[in-house]
């Protein structure tokens, strides 16, 4: 019975013996499928980031539009109606056509803007600020510069540029220069008061030609520049308007 329970046994004894390997190869085998599917997902993550960083590269490589800079448009002339219309306002005389042109409100007194003259269009197309010095020739630094600060706290992160227009003597009449506000005044008082007062920051400005005298006597000088403008005058700095406009234009777009 014993010797036969051992004969019987036996077979069975062997035949576990022989299963475990085929389970064991199946558990291997079932791991190596597993741990490859890891690997190729692992790889599949991997390209789709790699996807992700070019599309994000490829965008930021597309020039972005932008958006164009405020302005704030200053004049600067002398005061009163006594010297309205005179060649050395001819700053002035631009300014309100430009405001004409643009279709701004008129030109209204603000304390805190330097004690100018201020016209602005509200949230519309152009963002530009419009502001007449009130302050005599030779003193028109302080108020500019206050308006620029002024100017600049209203602004966003984005800041903006400030633009002077005045009367440029020995220049043709109505011809219209762009300089930066840095080089030389060029012997005008009000540059020099301006940049007095600016402290090295960056400004542009805008000259339009008024002529000159044939003398260059000082007293021949003065009396050329606080003359009345004549129709011609009038007419040749009103009609450098235009070309302004397209100066102020490529100023805001950078």
């Amino acid at each position: 019975m014993d010797a036969q329970t051992t004969a019987d046994e036996e077979p069975e004894v062997e035949a576990t013996s022989l299963s475990l390997p085929s389970r064991q190869r199946r558990r291997s085998s079932a791991s190596i499928t597993k741990t490859s599917n890891k690997r190729q997902q692992r790889r599949e993550k991997k390209k789709k980031h790699v996807a992700v960083e070019k599309i994000a590269e490829a965008a930021s490589a597309i020039p972005q539009p932008m958006r164009p800079f405020p302005l704030l448009v200053c004049s600067i002339g002398n005061p009163g109606a006594q010297y309205a219309n005179t060649l050395h306002s001819a700053g002035h005389t631009v300014l309100n056509r430009l405001a004409e042109r643009l279709g701004y409100p008129g030109f209204r007194k603000e304390k805190s803007w330097g004690n100018g003259l201020l016209s602005t269009n509200g949230s519309a197309a152009p963002a530009w600020t419009l502001w007449q010095s009130t302050s005599y020739m030779n003193e028109s630094g302080k108020g500019v510069v206050s308006a620029y600060q002024r100017f600049l706290q209203q602004q966003s992160q984005d800041g903006g540029r400030m633009v002077v227009v005045y009367d440029e003597l020995e220049s043709p009449l109505g011809k219209v220069t762009l300089r930066d506000g840095s080089g030389s005044p060029r012997g005008h008082n009000g540059l020099k008061s301006i940049k007095a007062h600016i402290g090295g920051r960056p400004f542009w400005r805008i000259g339009v030609g008024i002529g000159r005298p044939v003398s260059r006597e000082s007293d021949d000088v003065a009396r050329y520049v606080l003359k009345k403008m004549d129709a011609n005058d009038k007419r040749a700095i009103e009609g450098s308007v235009d070309e302004i406009l397209g100066k102020l234009k490529g100023l805001a777009e950078g």
